[in-house]
């Protein structure tokens, strides 16, 4: 079977009588549901009234009601990113728990079933939201990584600052992601990240190797151990008094040179750039 979902845009046509009767009403009514529409008599007109609607609807059932149309395909993955799209803006305008899967579905104009068909819940659509944001981040980190233009210690504390969460969605998704009852989703989003940046840094890290800026035959490891150190460290750094987040930060600047190889004082710059907002 195709792996596209097939949505039909068409217009109901009201005739004259109800026009005027009923015209009011059209604007209220659910239009994700247009069987309940049509069983209130908008149906066989003469003249028409076009009110735009989206849903599926088969090709027989839209013979059967009279009704005019044309055929909107989009692919799995065009409507999987539309709902992404909406669903960000939501939770960020409103809050996770204050949005609704039926605000998503008012918002994009779509039937239940073609929300349902890619997400089964609204912690699904967080879910999905989680690994778009953390790919974002995960490139962006790539594309500083790869511009030679720049110095290695500016590029690898550049990779690692990227990964910052500071869009206002980005917000709200930490934000949901540090609740108690969202700690799966708290480890998905670190085990994402840390799968996707240590490769960006073990590069980083050879080639510092072969400048003899780093010292290690383990670059892999130490980029590894670097990202999992930081995560836990940092993962409440804000919540910290000034002198217990210096004495952190410095901390993580004398292991992760040790890590690296690298002579001491080497990463106190470029790291404490890492930090300033």
């Amino acid at each position: 079977m195709s792996d596209t979902v097939i949505d039909w845009q068409y217009s109901i046509t009201i005739c004259p009588e109800l026009q005027q009767k009923q015209q009011g009403n059209a604007a209220s009514e659910n239009m994700a549901e247009p069987a309940a529409f049509f069983e209130k008599g908008f149906t066989n007109a003469d003249k028409c009234v076009n009110i735009s609607m989206t849903d599926r609807l088969s090709v027989a059932s839209a013979g059967e009601k009279g009704l005019s149309f044309m055929r909107i395909v989009k692919s799995a993955e065009e409507r999987k990113n539309e709902i992404l799209d909406v669903a960000e803006q939501l939770f960020a305008a409103r809050g996770f728990d204050n949005t609704s899967t039926n605000d998503i579905i008012n918002a994009i104009g779509i039937a239940r079933g073609t929300l349902y068909h890619h997400f089964k819940s609204k912690e699904e659509v967080l879910d999905a939201v989680i690994d778009r944001i953390t790919g974002t981040l995960v490139r962006q980190a790539g594309a500083i990584a790869a511009d030679r233009r720049v110095p290695l210690l500016e590029r690898l504390t550049g990779s690692i600052r990227a990964l910052n969460v500071e869009s206002r969605i980005g917000e709200e998704v930490m934000i949901q992601v540090h609740k108690p009852q969202n700690a799966l989703l708290h480890q998905k989003m670190q085990k994402s990240l840390i799968g996707g940046i240590v490769p960006i840094l073990t590069g980083l890290i050879e080639e510092g190797c072969r400048e003899g800026v780093f010292r290690t035959p383990y670059p892999e490891e130490a980029a590894e151990m670097v990202m999992i150190y930081s995560n836990i460290a940092f993962d409440e750094l804000a919540e910290l008094s000034p002198e217990a987040r210096k004495r952190k930060i410095q901390a993580f600047i004398f292991h992760t040179e040790r890590i690296m190889g690298a002579e001491e004082g080497t990463l106190q710059d470029p790291i404490l750039r890492i930090f300033i907002n």
